[in-house]
């Protein structure tokens, strides 16, 4: 039975309101919980953008779920050595229950601390380096690194778990993919056409068995963005007005300030999210959504839904949807 979490969404929610959903969520049936971490929303109407790792030791205190990341940049906001220390502090609080995921990031939280934001493949980059950084940290080990772009000097964790906890990259091409199976411990994607759903996983097996490892017992996550309301019209309502990010089928990456992306969403239209939002009164359909990603082999399931019905989604799931799974 692959893992159904669910999506703690920071841009849209006061994060005591977000800690009170997953306590719910987990007595509805879901298994896990996945914190985005941003410094801005999407748009202003979201309305929230709170410190996630505060949030996750919450969540930590109040549940019994496991919860990660989805996802923290490195190497902008965070130099990975503060990354290390606060994934190595929550597993070492929550054994066994924290993971940590990462990925490259974007301009809209990322351009705040006034660094020159780079191309694509300077990204991933900064990513990797980060993931060797990260990684020798957790070791416990006096460290020293001098890298492209991150220094250490006498570096240790003096917090540690007795295991550290499970490193997750988000990705969305194959290089980085096969990387991701070659180097940390499980991938996460979005949904996307299903050529590309088996290519990504292809080249992530791929990675990992080259490594030596065995891309079965690895974690395969992806996060939903579904839209769920009482009928099609509330649905689609709701997808344009609360997550019309979801409706831009462009690179986003670059863009700086909620305020533009405001703008863009005057663009987007109820077909623009195809493929991109579920969007149905219909729990069925639901299920035959989330079933159909399990069934291409993610055995991780993240599902946001974007509309303000938080309560009532996560109750109608735990119900309907997540019984009826295989």
């Amino acid at each position: 039975m692959a893992t159904i979490g669910y999506a703690a969404m920071c841009e849209q929610f006061h994060p005591t309101d977000l800690v009170r959903y997953c306590r719910l969520a987990e007595e509805y049936g879901f298994q896990s919980a996945m914190v985005s971490d941003h410094f801005q929303p999407w748009t202003p109407q979201q309305g929230q953008s709170a410190f996630a790792w505060a949030l996750l030791g919450a969540i930590g205190a109040t549940t019994r779920l496991r919860f990660g990341t989805g996802v923290t940049p490195p190497g902008w906001r965070y130099h990975p050595a503060i990354i290390a220390q606060a994934a190595a502090t929550l597993e070492a609080m929550y054994p066994g229950r924290f993971y940590l995921g990462l990925g490259a990031g974007e301009a809209l939280n990322e351009h705040v601390v006034g660094r020159y934001w780079p191309e694509a493949p300077v990204r991933l980059d900064v990513l990797m380096e980060s993931i060797d950084v990260i990684r020798k940290l957790f070791s416990g080990k006096v460290v020293k690194h001098r890298g492209e772009f991150f220094s250490l000097e006498s570096a240790r964790l003096w917090t540690v778990p007795s295991s550290p906890p499970p490193v997750y990259v988000a990705t969305s091409g194959p290089i980085m993919s096969e990387r991701t199976g070659r180097l940390c411990d499980g991938i996460i994607t979005v949904g996307a056409a299903d050529d590309k759903i088996r290519m990504l996983l292809g080249r992530f097996e791929k990675g990992a068995r080259e490594a030596g490892k065995d891309p079965a017992t690895m974690p395969r996550i992806i996060q939903l963005h579904v839209s769920w309301a009482e009928s099609q019209e509330a649905a689609v309502e709701q997808a344009m007005r609360e997550w019309p990010n979801g409706g831009m089928n462009f690179p986003k990456q670059d863009i700086r300030n909620p305020e533009d992306f405001e703008a863009m969403a005057k663009l987007v239209r109820p077909e623009h999210f195809v493929g991109r939002v579920f969007m149905s009164p219909d729990l069925d359909e639901h299920r035959a959504h989330i079933q159909h990603f399990i069934d291409l082999g993610f055995n991780e399931v993240y599902v946001h839904n974007v509309g303000r019905n938080q309560e009532e989604f996560i109750r109608v799931y735990g119900q309907k949807v997540i019984p009826a799974l295989s």
